[in-house]
């Protein structure tokens, strides 16, 4: 990836949200089975809710 591309996805926002400790707990064992992050997890999510929801309009 080139330097003016990765600069462009640079990670420089942060999200806070509230959710419930058991499925927190759940989420992260989860993420942890399948050799993920929640982080990764959540972003993906972020980018495909994004993506579907753009070519509805």
């Amino acid at each position: 990836m080139s330097e003016k591309n990765n600069k462009k996805k640079k990670k420089n926002s942060q999200m806070i949200i509230r959710i419930n400790d058991q499925e927190r707990a759940q989420f992260i064992e989860l993420c942890e089975e399948l050799d993920t992050s929640a982080a990764r997890e959540v972003r993906r999510f972020i980018r495909e809710f994004i993506a579907k929801h753009n070519e509805q309009e």
